[in-house]
């Protein structure tokens, strides 16, 4: 069985908010946020809700695919930032598109939210149980930010980005050229991990337990980082996990076009060209006007590139995130 991207969608919000914008409201310059993240503006919802982003990705996606809604089997929402705790995002975007046939659920993977979700498609579709699954990654980061610390808040962006993933029969009515002659077009490898002990360094506390035996009041809880930790943390697993990937696919670094990493800091993608000795032009950026949108990122930046026309059939590419857990996951992809 052969599990293919065949559409990709993106929604950001409206409102756009430059790194001057944010020096207006605290102790911060357009200089020192770029010069250390590669951030310069981001987009911010201010009537926009996670569900509706992730919704209109989705419209999107299926569009880009040909599909219609009620074609859909699974629908998968990589969130930390839901409308509600229940219903799930991937329930509200179920209703919200009429795909009356989908099952739907969220994962909260953080930063590798949309690839643990796109795993999980490809899952279900290896054993055949679905056929078409719509894999999302959806944010609204700017509601668990504290907008008085400049650590934090600077970093990260909303957004939502899907991508319909349909399962193929090798050598079937569907398949190509290329795959009646023993090369596959779809997701080759893949490989994720986590590392729950060193989970703290980057947190968010969800509501504190509030019922007649307790005195806890009700408060906000805002993201919590340490950077340096973060840091020391993406550029030694990352580049582990992409060759551990690329050694399960039976290719090398120098087959792969294009490395679509999660957007984090332009100083962690850097450095994983680097380790990996690749040329840093092979990985495209969208955190120079998106900033970190934790799960929607390397969807969003994939939708980017697949309606600029720089991906081509057969082009090999590797997606890979990493985050809050900590957690991470990589894949192979011929397109």
């Amino acid at each position: 069985m052969i599990a293919r991207i065949i559409g990709t969608g993106s929604c950001l919000p409206e409102s756009i908010v430059t790194n001057d914008d944010l020096a207006g409201i605290m102790d911060t310059s357009d200089e020192w946020i770029a010069s250390r993240t590669g951030i310069r503006k981001r987009h911010l919802a201010k009537d926009e809700t996670t569900a509706f982003m992730a919704s209109e990705a989705a419209r999107k996606a299926l569009e880009n695919a040909g599909i219609e809604a009620d074609k859909v089997d699974m629908i998968i929402v990589g969130t930390i930032t839901g409308d509600y705790i229940t219903p799930s995002t991937a329930c509200q975007v179920q209703g919200r598109l009429g795909a009356v046939n989908a099952v739907a659920f969220d994962i909260n993977a953080a930063c590798s939210g949309f690839m643990y979700a796109f795993h999980t498609a490809y899952a279900y579709l290896q054993t055949g149980i679905y056929k078409t699954v719509l894999v999302l990654g959806a944010e609204t980061l700017s509601k668990i930010m504290d907008w008085t610390d400049r650590s934090t808040c600077v970093l990260f962006g909303d957004g939502a980005g899907a991508a319909v993933v349909q399962a193929f029969e090798e050598g079937g009515q569907q398949a190509s050229e290329k795959e009646m002659m023993g090369e596959r077009n779809g997701l080759l490898a893949f490989e994720q991990g986590s590392d729950g002990a060193r989970g703290m360094v980057l947190n968010c506390r969800g509501r504190l337990n509030h019922n007649p035996l307790t005195t806890n009041p009700f408060a906000p809880s805002y993201v919590s980082m340490d950077g340096q930790e973060v840091y020391k943390f993406a550029v030694s697993t990352v580049p582990v996990s992409i060759r551990r990937v690329l050694g399960k696919a039976g290719v090398e670094v120098g087959d792969i076009k294009f490395f679509i990493l999660h957007q984090a800091n332009l100083r962690i993608i850097q450095s994983v060209a680097k380790r990996l000795k690749a040329d840093v032009d092979k990985f495209p950026v969208s955190l120079d006007h998106c900033g970190n949108i934790s799960a929607a990122s390397v969807p969003v930046l994939l939708d980017e590139m697949n309606r600029k026309g720089m991906l081509n059939r057969g082009d090999k590419i590797v997606m890979s995130g990493f985050g809050g857990g900590l957690t991470w996951a990589s894949a192979v992809i011929e397109w």
